[in-house]
């Protein structure tokens, strides 16, 4: 038992860190945001909304300049003033930013956040156990290799949660009648507006952009010819 005390504490110590990290985000957030008011953008998420048998859904700006869309670990759903921006100059257009704001819903539907914190306080305790077993094999290399392994799960992990949001976000703009459509074109769009491509892609925490959009071309088959 004496030996499972550190890996207990660690996991305790996670847990407290995402607390701490989610408080702070959530305080953020209600200082830097203002509810989205565009009537097009609205009429959009409201065809949403009917579909998931709710009133409405709320949507908030962040006021930061990244193209970014966010969901908060209290469940709020945000998209950044820069995406916001592309949008009003034409370069995104309304269905597009949509299918966005069914991504992140898709995060919080699945309980992606949640499962983050889980994850969080997991991969703190493989680290530690990983930095006593590799450092006595590997004296101070061993501690660098146990936080690259480490980052690695992470990063699968966090990629596997974008399949199953763009999954989420392809169904549900497909009930509302939009498709999947605007989600491929913006997935097309993205890596300019963001400056992606530059990372290895089993160390990034997204996927391939290529690869999204060919699962959801997948699911789309599916889907037709389940109806045939």
């Amino acid at each position: 038992m004496l030996k499972l005390t550190p890996i207990l504490l660690t996991i305790v110590m996670g847990y407290i860190m995402y607390r701490f990290s989610a408080w702070r985000t959530g305080r953020e957030l209600d200082a830097r945001s203002t509810e989205l008011a565009d009537p097009v953008l609205l009429k959009l998420t409201g065809k949403m909304a009917e579909q998931l048998d709710l009133k409405r859904l709320k949507v908030h700006i962040y006021e930061i300049d990244p193209v970014n869309g966010l969901a908060a670990p209290d469940g709020r759903i945000f998209i950044t003033r820069g995406f916001f921006n592309k949008y009003r100059a034409g370069e995104v257009s309304a269905e597009e930013l949509a299918s966005v704001i069914a991504h992140e819903l898709g995060h919080v539907a699945l309980g992606h956040s949640k499962r983050r914190m889980i994850d969080f306080s997991g991969q703190n305790a493989i680290r530690m156990v990983l930095s006593t077993i590799l450092g006595r094999f590997i004296p101070f290399v061993g501690v660098y290799l146990a936080g690259f392994i480490t980052s690695l799960l992470a990063a699968r992990l966090s990629r596997q949660d974008e399949y199953e949001a763009d999954a989420y976000a392809a169904a549900l703009m497909t009930r509302a009648g939009f498709g999947v459509g605007p989600q491929i074109r913006l997935f097309e769009k993205l890596d300019g507006m963001t400056g992606g491509g530059g990372q290895l892609a089993w160390m990034m925490s997204h996927p391939k952009t290529e690869e999204r959009i060919k699962a959801i071309q997948t699911l789309e088959r599916k889907w037709i010819e389940a109806e045939t």
